[in-house]
Formats: C-alpha cells, sequence, structure tokens
C-alpha cells in the first residue's frame, strides 16, 4: 500500500487541494464533503441529537473526482448532528467527519454550527500580547484539570475551562491561586496540555473524577468536552474554550496550544482509517501499523492528504481560536516537510507564531531518519524549536534512571551539558561538544530553536527527582537549594525557557513518574504548598523579573551569544561560569556574571573587577541589589546561583 499511496499515479488522481472539506455552513444551504477514495458509496447521515436513537434521514452523497463525496442540504442545519456512512465491498461503517468543527457528547458525531455565535463579546477585537522573537517567551506548561481541581484553590469551575476567567481567588493561606498566581509569577505564555477531544474521558460522567493527560486524539478541531460544563451541546465547549483563552490574552499570557499529530488515539477503528484504510498510518508490507509513537501507531504525515489534513487543521485553531503557538508532542514522528510547511502557512497568519516540540519518537518509525522532525535534524527546520533533554538530564539527572544525580545534586561531567544549555545548543567556541549528554555538535542555528527545561508532564516532577535522586542525609532545605538552582540556570540561560507549572512550589506527585490517567490527588496542583514553599516561588519570580528586564539574557542570534558570552576557568569541577556583556545587546547593565555552583560547599571565585552587586543568591532573585562586594574574590555558596552586575 506505500508504494500506492505514494505513487505519482495515485497523487494524481486523488490529491485534493480544496480547503473546504467537512461542513460549509450557511442558514439557507449547507454543503458537506469527505474525502473516500475507492468508496463503494458514502451517506450522510443527520441526527437531531449528539447521542441516543433520533436519526433524521440518510442522505447520498455524490461521487467527485480526486475522490471527494459531496452532499447538499437546501435548508439551516444549525445545531444539527451528522456522521458519513462509508460503504466498501460488503461492509458498511458509521464514521466521524475528521473536519468537524464541533461535536456531540463523546466526539462521536460531529455538528453543523455557526461559530461566530460562539464568539464571547469582545472577542473579535480583544488585546493579544505580542513578542518579537520567541526567546522573550517563559512557558507555563499547565492541565487544565491540575490547576482548579484542588479545593483549596478556590475556583468555582473546578476543573473546567472557565476556571481561567476567574480572578481574585486565594487558598487557605491567603496565597493567590489560578490566573491571579500565574500573573503573580510573571511568566509570558501558558501551554495548555491537550485541549482537543481526546479518547479516554467520558464526558457523559460530567462529574466523575476522571482522569487523562490527553494524549489520544479523537477529533483534531474540537475542544475536549470533559473541560465544558456541558459537552452534549456543541457550542458550549466552543465558547467556553474560547472565553479561557480571551481571559489569558485580556490578563496578559499568551496560549500555547499542546498538539498530537503524530498519531490517533484508536488505530484500525479510527475514522481516519475507516474512510481510506491504511492512508492516514504509516503500515508495513503486511498492513500493520508502525508504532513510532509507542501508543499503537503512527501518522504518515509526509503524505499530501494527512500533510494537508494537519496544517489545516492548525490554521483554524490560530484562526478561530487565537491560538498563538504550538507544542508538538513526538515531533520526531512528523516529517521535516511538513514542520516547514506548518510554520509556512501559520506564519501567514500570525508572524511571531511560536512552535517547538519533542525532538524524538516513542519507538523505531516507518519513516527514514532523515525526513523526520528529530533534534538532530533541527537545522532542517524553518522556525520550530527543540526541548533541550542534554541540558534537562545535565541539571536534574537521568529521566529515566530514578536515582542518577545531576548538576545540582551532584553528578559528576555535567558541566559541557550545562553550558550547551547555556548557550541554547548553538555553535560557542568555548564548549567541549564531545562531552555533551546526548548532542555531539550544536543543532540549533539561533537561540529560538531550543526550549530549556528541567521537568515537564512527564517523569518524575524536578522536586521527586531530587526525592529520589539524594542519599538519606540530605536535608529539606538542601532539596529547597536544588529547586532553586535548577531553574535558576534555566531562567537565566539563552533561548526559550520553559518551566512545569508548580515547580515553583516545589510540585509533587508523590513519586509518579508517568500519571497518565493517575487521580486528582495526585496530579492536583496542591496550592498549599506554595506556602509551605513561599521560597522558592518568590526566587522563580525574581529570576522571571530579572530575565524579562534584561535583554542580554533573551539574544536573539548567535552571533549575539559569541560576542557577548564568555565563559569563565572554574576552580573545581562541578562549577559552571560566565559572563555577559551588552555589545551590540541594549541593556544598561554593562557587564554581567552568573556562576553556578553544584558542590556542597562553598568555592571561591576570582574576578577582574573589586566592585559587584549582587542581585541573586542562594536566598533571594531579583533586579534590586541585594549586597555590594568590594572584592573581585567572590564565595559562591554551594549549591547556589549568584548573578553579579559589575557595579
Amino acid at each position: 500500500m506505500k508504494k500506492i499511496f505514494n505513487s505519482r499515479a495515485f497523487n494524481r488522481k486523488y490529491n485534493y487541494s480544496g480547503r473546504d472539506l467537512g461542513v460549509t455552513y450557511s442558514a439557507q444551504v449547507s454543503f458537506f464533503k469527505v474525502w473516500s477514495p475507492g468508496a463503494d458509496g458514502v451517506m450522510l447521515v443527520l441526527y437531531s441529537g449528539g447521542n441516543g436513537d433520533n436519526k433524521i434521514e440518510e442522505i447520498p452523497m455524490k461521487h467527485q473526482e480526486k475522490g471527494i463525496w459531496r452532499a447538499k442540504v437546501e435548508r439551516d442545519l444549525e445545531g444539527i448532528y451528522y456522521t458519513y456512512k462509508v460503504k466498501r465491498g460488503n461492509k458498511e461503517e458509521e464514521v466521524m467527519d475528521p473536519y468537524a468543527k464541533a461535536c456531540g457528547v463523546n466526539g462521536k458525531r460531529g455538528m453543523v454550527i455557526d461559530l461566530s455565535k460562539t464568539n464571547p463579546k469582545g472577542w473579535e477585537k480583544h488585546s493579544r500580547p505580542t513578542i518579537s522573537n520567541p526567546t522573550e517567551a517563559i512557558i507555563y506548561e499547565l492541565h487544565v484539570r491540575d490547576m482548579s481541581i484542588d479545593d483549596n484553590s478556590h475556583i468555582k469551575n473546578k476543573g473546567k475551562f472557565l476556571a481561567f476567567t476567574e480572578t481574585g481567588t486565594k487558598s487557605n493561606e491567603g496565597e493567590t491561586t489560578g490566573i491571579d498566581h500565574i500573573k503573580e509569577l510573571g511568566v509570558t505564555h501558558i501551554q495548555l496540555m491537550p485541549c482537543y477531544d481526546y479518547l479516554t474521558v467520558d464526558e457523559a460522567k460530567k462529574d466523575s473524577a476522571e482522569y487523562n493527560w490527553g494524549y489520544d486524539p479523537l477529533n483534531y478541531n474540537i475542544p475536549e468536552g470533559s473541560y465544558s460544563t456541558d459537552p452534549y451541546h456543541g457550542e458550549v465547549r466552543i465558547k467556553e474554550y474560547k472565553e479561557a483563552i480571551m481571559s489569558l490574552h485580556e490578563n496578559g499570557l499568551g496560549v500555547i496550544m499542546d498538539v498530537v499529530y503524530n498519531h490517533t488515539g484508536i488505530s484500525e477503528g479510527s475514522s481516519l482509517n475507516k474512510l481510506m484504510p491504511c492512508y492516514y498510518h504509516r503500515t508495513n508490507a503486511v498492513g500493520r501499523f508502525y508504532n513510532g509513537s509507542a501508543c499503537g501507531n503512527e501518522i504518515a504525515s509526509e503524505r499530501f492528504m494527512v500533510r494537508k489534513m494537519i496544517v489545516e487543521s492548525l490554521c483554524y485553531w490560530a484562526r478561530e481560536y487565537k491560538i498563538d503557538g504550538f507544542r508538538f508532542d513526538l515531533m520526531g514522528v512528523l516529517d521535516i516537510d511538513t514542520m516547514n510547511c506548518i510554520y509556512e502557512e501559520l506564519s501567514k497568519i500570525n508572524p511571531n507564531i511560536i512552535l517547538y516540540g519533542e525532538g524524538w519518537a516513542g519507538g523505531p518509525c516507518g519513516l527514514e531518519d532523515k525526513k523526520r522532525a528529530l533534534k538532530a535534524n533541527a537545522p532542517k527546520l524553518r522556525n520550530v524549536g527543540v526541548f533541550n533533554d542534554d541540558l534537562r538530564d545535565a541539571v536534574r539527572g537521568d529521566v529515566f534512571i530514578s536515582e542518577k544525580k545531576g548538576f545540582i545534586s551532584g553528578g559528576d561531567d555535567m558541566e559541557e551539558s550545562i553550558k550547551f544549555g547555556i548557550v541554547a545548543s548553538t555553535k560557542h567556541p568555548q564548549i567541549n561538544y564531545s562531552k555533551v549528554n546526548y548532542s555531539d555538535a550544536p543543532y540549533a542555528l539561533e537561540p529560538r530553536y531550543t526550549v530549556n527545561y528541567v521537568s515537564a508532564h512527564d517523569n518524575l516532577t524536578l522536586w521527586d527527582k531530587i526525592e529520589a535522586s539524594c542519599d538519606e542525609e540530605v536535608t529539606l532545605e538542601e532539596k529547597i537549594k536544588m529547586q532553586k538552582l535548577a531553574n535558576a540556570i534555566v531562567l537565566t540561560s539563552q533561548g526559550v525557557p520553559f518551566i512545569h507549572a508548580g515547580a515553583e512550589f516545589a510540585r509533587t506527585k508523590y513519586g509518579d513518574e508517568n500519571s497518565y490517567k493517575s487521580s486528582d490527588k495526585i496530579n492536583q496542583l496542591d496550592w498549599k504548598r506554595k506556602s509551605e514553599f513561599k521560597e522558592v516561588f518568590t526566587y522563580y519570580k525574581g529570576l522571571i523579573e530579572l530575565r524579562k528586564a534584561h535583554p542580554v539574557f533573551r539574544m536573539t542570534t548567535t552571533s549575539e551569544i559569541a560576542k557577548n558570552l564568555k565563559f569563565l576557568e572554574m576552580p573545581t569541577t562541578h562549577m559552571v561560569g560566565y559572563t555577559l556583556q551588552n555589545h551590540a545587546v541594549d541593556d544598561e547593565w554593562k557587564e554581567i556574571v552568573v556562576i553556578f555552583n553544584g558542590n556542597q560547599v562553598v568555592q571561591t571565585i576570582s574576578l577582574a573587577h573589586d566592585k559587584w552587586h549582587v542581585v541573586v543568591n542562594g536566598d533571594q532573585a531579583g533586579i534590586k541589589v541585594i549586597e555590594t562586594l568590594t572584592s573581585g574574590e567572590i564565595k559562591v555558596p554551594g549549591k547556589t546561583a549568584m548573578v553579579l552586575v559589575k557595579a
């Protein structure tokens, strides 16, 4: 089948370039179009509801060229639900429209909708935060349900999109929660974990405690119903998601959507496979699904109609929902040409669109490595960043070996990987790339292509990793120092910083390293910890303030970094230090020194000048002077970051 689908003859006959698949609605007439080459017949099935025995009628669809089936209904179908009944040989199956924009409960039927009626008041002209380069972004990864589900959040719309519209909420301890907390922290963008309609949570159980991360796509163009107050009426989830996005925008926060185009939640039984067997997924010579996603299948993004579906879906989210960026799950399963096409089309909608993803796969793929959007192929990608796992594992220790130590916990030989992250994986003359964790060469052409992080929804939280990798005698105070040091490295490094929600108050999942379907108790943001670990929160807030205030921490070109960032010779191992100067960078601070001490004990650094203002130490961080040192001999406490400004 692979040879057939990739052949010129197939592409000439069946590649459809029109942008009208799905439903084109007006009050007078609705057009339905679906791509299903080789089908013996397709029926449009209309229902009065999104579930239940309420069929209205079946309408034969007309076969057209390019494998298109079309139906025209001359009456107002707003609010009517529909499916397609596809016949191949003796087999007839009812499927969901992969281009549907609305659906009923659990996404089994599409819905005809007037999208203009789902716009909140002021939607068209509401203000959106903008940035000129992704290095200005500070990304905060968050699951919709996690933010509000804890009773101590005092958010009314628990686990719902509407939680992002609530302000003024505080914990029992008097600390801000929800959107006010995020604003207080100072990040610029929220990366929402999958918000499209996914498979595993039963939307009919509205008030149940069912949980999932959402990496099992069902309908790519429809918001998840369990995050709405009413999953039965398709317009509700759309309007409430827009309300959430609008609220985040008006509170100065960009919205990045986590998307999963590398596989579908169902393999053989998916609507895509029923519409065109084996086309949308990569299969081997005997029709078995390749499994580069480690979730049962992988999308054949390199094929024309698959690429078309992905690109049009992303453009829809960017236009209709005003999404500011996209994070691609297992981007290494997708092909390079598709990713470049994505940027080309999205940049027409938003020239400042933020795009990045995981530069790896979940297992062996059915597409050769040189064609895939892997980290090693990052130079072939256009304005698409990749996560820096070299820095992640250098700072905290290997994510797959719980007890493995990193720089913050005493791990050996991590210095070059730390330096690699500091320069955002770009080319720098002072780095020995042979000693970097996983990359033997710089892969980022510019700093915007690297997303630096130490924790995310996957694997142990940063706090849990510290707990797992530390010896029993390590004190709580020392662990807090490590929690501070880890993201001090991230937030002062070049590139795009990324923070896992709750890391700012030492989030724990009680050692659960794969909590994708665990309980709310495991996954929720425990707002009590904000007061318990207030010093970590205040420290992270200060680091963010520092980064936002001084452009030299977020340079935009590799040449600027090479010119302005110079690594210092350290007196011992387990240390990294460097200077930042403002040559060709508009920063009022003329010279800055940043030092990370991963040792247990104080180390002394000799600097060229005698007078330095300290703005970051082990206790405080920010832009205000903590103390002024009148000697070039700088004592750096163990497990501590220091930032000094030439006086």
